[in-house]
């Protein structure tokens, strides 16, 4: 090794303890990752193409699968995802510190840099709908602004996010003063037509019959989701991740806020919900949904998700951490656990294996995440009693450290 090499090395911060971790943020993440598998599972039991539509759909929409629909809309889509977000924002100042700390500050750019390629390998060798790559981007920002006062992100984090939500809420109630002729063409493109249908059903079929029709359609909709993560989601991602990090600053993440928080972020997160709960019933079930409803779902969301995010640490000061255990190890893990939901589902419905795709409706989906969701508790337990964090924690620790760091966990005396 040389001097330069030495001294950069000595310089460089060791890697976090496990008992230094952040019981809660643990807690938050081990929810939120396996809520974005709900979120998800449409996207790996169809093409892009279909993604999140009932007309879309191979099966018919009504009844149970109505109503499954339903329940990932309501309670799942979105809200998981923004958690997720504003726990990234965290993890830019935990790995980073400081700005003003220029060896933390290597250790970010080269743990956003390997992110890149992990996303790459993710989005276009296993799954399409690689959030990985839009982290990245996103945390290149953020990390810019990772010294800022939590009022100055509360403020930025905000503007950023309420742009995108609001213009989606803004644009329908617009359309109303529209001449009669472009209200109709905006409304027969929300309606799928019988050629977009016999399209969307070429691409089930090519997806399923093998290997290289699987792949094909992966490609096509992972330009699709980076094409849409650089214009439209790219700033409001950076706005949530920008929010998290204030919270974290606040206390609130941490747990170190007082119990009145947490009920009133509680109480505000189910007044949202019942307000979605709603809108998505109209529009899942009764297929009759305001045009501004999904901008009012956008704009609720984070809401929702630190609700969330609040019982699970209400729960926590109660002193009742050790019954959220299993939760708290799917956390530990969740890069891991996030690479192998896509490992595990694209086995299950990719042609060239078990080739499933649009043979599983919304109820049977239903049945295959809730046993992954147990798998990835069970198994984050087992692995975490013997190792200090995931096998792909480690992967992207020993990257960002340019060394090997141990992985098993020290022997007692």
């Amino acid at each position: 090794m040389s001097q330069d090499a030495a001294v950069e090395e000595a310089a460089t911060p060791a890697p976090v303890a496990p008992k230094q971790r952040i019981a809660t943020l643990d807690l938050i993440r081990g929810l939120a990752i396996l809520g974005i598998l709900a979120v998800n599972a449409d996207g790996f039991a169809g093409p892009m193409s279909a993604y999140g539509s009932a007309a879309l759909w191979p099966f018919p929409n009504e009844g149970a699968t109505a109503l499954s629909k339903w329940v990932v809309d309501a309670f799942f889509h979105e809200k998981f995802i923004a958690l997720f977000s504003m726990l990234f924002g965290v993890s830019i100042f935990l790995v980073g510190g400081e700005r003003s700390d220029p060896a933390r500050g290597r250790l970010i750019r080269r743990r956003l840099f390997w992110l890149v390629v992990f996303a790459l390998i993710h989005g276009l060798a296993i799954w399409w709908g690689d959030v990985l790559l839009l982290y990245a981007w996103a945390g290149m920002f953020v990390m810019l602004a990772r010294s800022w006062r939590p009022r100055w992100l509360f403020g930025t984090g905000l503007a950023l996010f309420l742009a995108l939500a609001l213009m989606q809420i803004l644009a329908p109630l617009i359309l109303q003063f529209a001449p009669p002729e472009a209200q109709a063409q905006a409304l027969a493109r929300m309606h799928p037509t019988p050629e977009k249908i016999a399209a969307v059903q070429a691409d089930f079929a090519q997806a399923a019959a093998s290997w290289a029709g699987a792949y094909a359609q992966n490609f096509k909709g992972w330009l699709v989701v980076q094409g849409a993560s650089l214009t439209f989601y790219a700033l409001p991602t950076v706005g949530l991740m920008m929010i998290g990090l204030g919270l974290f600053k606040t206390g609130f993440f941490p747990g170190r806020r007082g119990v009145p928080i947490y009920l009133a972020a509680a109480a505000a997160g189910g007044a949202a919900l019942w307000v979605v709960a709603g809108l998505t019933w109209r529009h899942d079930v009764l297929e009759d949904a305001p045009l501004w409803g999904p901008g009012v779902e956008a704009l609720l969301a984070p809401v929702i998700g630190l609700g969330y995010a609040s019982v699970l640490i209400l729960i926590w000061k109660a002193g009742l951490a050790r019954m959220l255990a299993p939760l708290a190890a799917a956390g530990g893990m969740a890069f891991t656990n996030y690479l192998t939901q896509s490992l595990i589902m694209t086995t299950i419905f990719y042609g060239g294996r078990l080739g499933l795709m649009g043979q599983v409706d919304r109820p049977d989906l239903w049945k295959i995440v809730g046993a992954v969701w147990l798998l990835q508790l069970v198994w984050s337990t087992l692995w975490l009693s013997h190792f200090q964090m995931g096998p792909l924690e480690w992967v992207w620790r020993c990257l960002t450290y340019g060394r090997f760091v141990p992985i098993s966990k020290p022997k007692s005396a």
